[in-house]
């Protein structure tokens, strides 16, 4: 049977209360897996962070000099793991959110060959620490990322997710504000199975270091489901757009004529000028489309070759860890001497 390497991955900012307890839970023998290591991304953090995961079991530490994201964080992470030679990549929160034991789980699905991403499922509708706005817009939002995406996770913002080595390989997070919604989006997009599970939460410990308030999330994250939507589908949503313009124009336009028949057009001029212009956006705005779509099509060659070149970039990268620090275990004291 072939060798399987899981790497789980904890992106961290400021996470010096909870870390530690965070890798004490993190299972060291997984059914299924060879081995389990533990790589902490500390982005940029001004406390203790590092320290700590290097004091409770890390094996890898990958440490930013300031504060670059969430979403950098965790495509550092998935850049570093494949380099590590991780055949599946489990990704979770540094503040202990998740249950650690339902990993083995998690990975069921990618090792079965079923699934190249597993999205955890926290069945938000019981959430006791969510609000019912929260969990009105969580509901609403996971609907909208199901269908943009063609997939059926129902907890589309968890972070608690697996990944296989092809899946990250092929995944690219183009946003600066969070991965969760974007690499659904993009796995649906290119047709990686996805999968999810029911997992368990442990009580909330503190409130969201990605955002200050819920409106402010609200818009964030749906700026970031436009935008790479219009990447995968440029002709579609184009077409929606100028095909809006295009009908407020005729509309505007069939005003204006019932003021034609009846005599009474000279007044209106106004309204045939808007609608000209309306239908003219309209059609300007599909052949941005068109083009888009057509550069669209370039892209997409140029993913593949990435997903080509990658494998070999790995390989030949497999033992340059610069960046990613081995933690080593501590030499005991001997008494009566230095050490």
């Amino acid at each position: 049977m072939a060798w399987t390497k899981l790497i789980i991955q904890v992106p961290c900012f400021n996470e010096e209360q909870h870390l530690a307890t965070t890798l004490q839970e993190l299972p060291r023998q997984v059914p299924g897996v060879d081995q389990v290591e533990v790589l902490v991304i500390d982005d940029g953090s001004s406390d203790r962070t590092s320290e700590v995961a290097r004091l409770n079991g890390a094996d890898y530490i990958l440490r930013f000099s300031n504060n670059r994201g969430l979403a950098h964080a965790f495509r550092a992470g998935i850049d570093a793991s494949l380099r590590l030679g991780a055949d599946i990549i489990v990704n979770t929160d540094g503040d202990n959110q998740y249950c650690a034991s339902d990993i083995g789980h998690l990975i069921v699905p990618v090792l079965q060959g079923q699934a190249d991403m597993v999205v955890g499922d926290r069945d938000t509708s019981n959430l006791p620490h969510f609000s019912r706005t929260k969990r009105l817009l969580q509901h609403y939002g996971s609907w909208v990322v199901r269908t943009l995406s063609g997939t059926e996770v129902p907890d589309t913002t968890s972070g608690f997710r697996a990944l296989s080595r092809e899946a990250a390989l092929q995944l690219n997070v183009l946003s600066e504000f969070t991965y969760t919604l974007e690499t659904i989006i993009q796995a649906g997009k290119k047709k990686l199975p996805v999968s999810h599970v029911p997992i368990r939460t442990n009580p909330d410990r503190r409130g969201s270091k990605l955002f200050g308030s819920t409106w402010g999330y609200v818009k964030r994250s749906a700026a970031t489901i436009v935008r790479i939507y219009a990447v995968y589908e440029p002709l579609k949503v184009f077409s929606y757009l100028g095909g809006t313009f295009i009908l407020a124009g005729v509309l505007i336009g069939a005003r204006y004529l019932s003021f034609y028949i009846d005599g009474n057009g000279g007044g209106h001029l106004q309204s045939l000028m808007l609608a000209v212009l309306f239908i003219i956006i309209g059609f300007q705005t599909m052949l941005i489309g068109l083009v888009a779509d057509l550069i669209g099509s370039s892209r997409s060659l140029i993913e593949e070759i990435l997903v080509r070149m990658r494998p070999l970039e790995m390989n030949e990268k497999r033992t340059d860890i610069e960046t990613v620090s081995r933690v080593e275990p501590r030499r005991p004291r001997m008494q009566g001497g230095h050490s």
